[in-house]
């Protein structure tokens, strides 16, 4: 499997150099050349195996010839035994045909764990192999970062600095991160938002001399590995609901576009998807796109849904380079204006994008009044990203009889002030982060300054 830059200037990478690399170097994203495409047959056939299984037979194409069959599937058994439902990925329904598929159960209760827990070991596989050490530069809205290091502190060949926006997470979200005392864990906390912290590290990773030497890697969905795990729950819910027979139907909260790319991807490889519900807050710049053609950047606003508090969605140039008929050099000339100028698709390619997905915007009112609504209803609790999606899909929903599955995608007690302005009592945490709010925290408050988060990067290591 051979991978390509959503820019086409970059030169094609195996799976490990793509691992490695996150970000191309002409500043694009690496996707695969080809993806693998299964058959309804092949589909059927996977009904019953467990979700580490199933994850193999799907995932298997896009490492071969990097990792062998034996030592990709322990890696897959690792990860998911970690998980605390059997399912790992179970689905609960709220109402006639509709679901939830609970993304939750992994170690920071939110579903970034799903392809984390598997980046790590990934990572510490092939740098373990190469004789290498790699700086892991990333940047979260708030789930990323916890799961981002829970996945990596204990990898051997592993430095990791994650950048938040400071007291612009949940402090239960901030704590899962600063509580991790770790040799090679460094947390930053940003005066600045999400975006900043994103710019940062893209502006880190096109000028590396900071390193001296060292080489960074990135854990955000920029990396392809990331996408990549995540393609598998569509396949999991949609087999669990009578796929490939019968077509599913998803609503994804979505911020930075990588897990409702997942399940674009998961449709071109043959599942039966009938919709792909863009679910968006306030900072909607992707129902703006998709609805009405308007990639302009507006302020971004603090929500009840931190972690969608994006306003520059990555992931979206992975599906503008598909759109564009894989056409390099335009991606490049429209990312290139995006990043000082409102722009729009080329008409026919708007039109795919219309056809491929839809949106919808939900803002706090709504979201606190379907938390509460949900939970009358029949006593189900969502968290504020999950309870957009849900808004979403029944905006959205264009057929009934077709199952229709939001993604949750945090726990509920992750978020407690959307749970308590919805008049209902917060949830506790699970019993393994029962002691969390007494935990030490060790983070670093820093200015929105390129130069101040590099040096302080290059004091760290060169003490490490």
């Amino acid at each position: 499997m051979q991978y390509i830059s959503t820019r086409g200037q970059a030169a094609k990478l195996g799976f490990e150099e793509v691992l490695l690399a996150g970000l191309a170097s002409d500043g694009g994203l690496y996707v695969p050349e080809q993806l693998p495409h299964f058959s309804a047959e092949q589909i059927a056939s996977w009904r019953g195996l467990s979700y580490d299984q199933l994850a193999f037979n799907i995932l298997q194409p896009f490492v071969a010839g990097a990792i062998s069959d034996d030592e990709f599937k322990t890696m897959l058994q690792e990860t998911y035994a970690g998980f605390r439902h059997q399912a790992v990925a179970p689905l609960v329904q709220l109402g006639a045909n509709e679901w939830v598929l609970e993304l939750f159960h992994g170690p920071t209760l939110a579903f970034k764990d799903f392809a984390l827990q598997l980046l790590g070991r990934l990572l510490d596989h092939v740098l373990a192999k190469r004789g290498e050490r790699l700086v892991i530069m990333g940047a979260t809205s708030g789930d990323t970062g916890s799961a981002a290091i829970e996945g990596c502190r204990h990898c051997a060949n592993v430095d990791i600095f994650i950048l938040h926006p400071y007291q612009r997470v949940s402090e239960v979200q901030r704590r899962q991160m600063t509580t991790v005392l770790a040799d090679n864990v460094y947390n930053i906390a940003l005066e600045g938002n999400f975006d900043d912290c994103q710019q940062m590290v893209k502006d880190s990773f096109a000028n590396q001399a900071f390193l001296q030497g060292a080489r960074l890697g990135a854990v955000n969905s920029i990396n392809w590995a990331r996408i990549m795990a995540q393609i598998v729950y569509y396949f999991a819910a949609g087999l669990a609901l009578g796929a490939p027979a019968r077509p599913v139907s998803f609503s994804v909260p979505t911020g930075n576009f990588g897990d409702i790319f997942a399940g674009y991807l998961a449709k071109q490889m043959g599942l039966p998807v009938a919709q792909l519900v863009v679910a968006t807050n306030h900072n909607d710049i992707l129902h703006r796109a998709i609805s009405g053609n308007d990639m302009s950047r507006q302020g971004l606003v603090h929500t009840l849904s931190p972690s969608m508090d994006i306003m520059v969605s990555s992931n979206f140039e992975r599906l503008l380079f598909d759109v564009y008929g894989r056409d390099g050099a335009a991606i490049a000339d429209l990312m290139n204006r995006f990043r000082s100028e409102s722009v729009q698709l080329e008409p026919s390619r708007w039109q795919q994008v219309r056809e491929l997905f839809d949106s919808y915007r939900v803002d706090d009112v709504q979201t606190v009044a379907t938390i509460a609504s949900v939970h009358a209803e029949n006593g189900y609790l969502l968290d504020p990203h999950t309870a957009i999606g849900v808004q979403a899909a029944r905006a959205c929903w264009k057929d009934a009889s077709i199952p229709m599955v939001t993604l949750a995608t945090a726990h509920p007690v992750k978020f407690p002030d959307a749970i308590v302005q919805a008049q209902l009592q917060a949830p506790t945490l699970p019993e393994h982060m029962q002691d969390l709010h007494q935990r030490e925290e060790r983070y670093q408050v820093l200015a929105n300054d390129l130069a101040k988060v590099q040096g302080y990067m290059a004091d760290c290591l060169a003490k490490a």
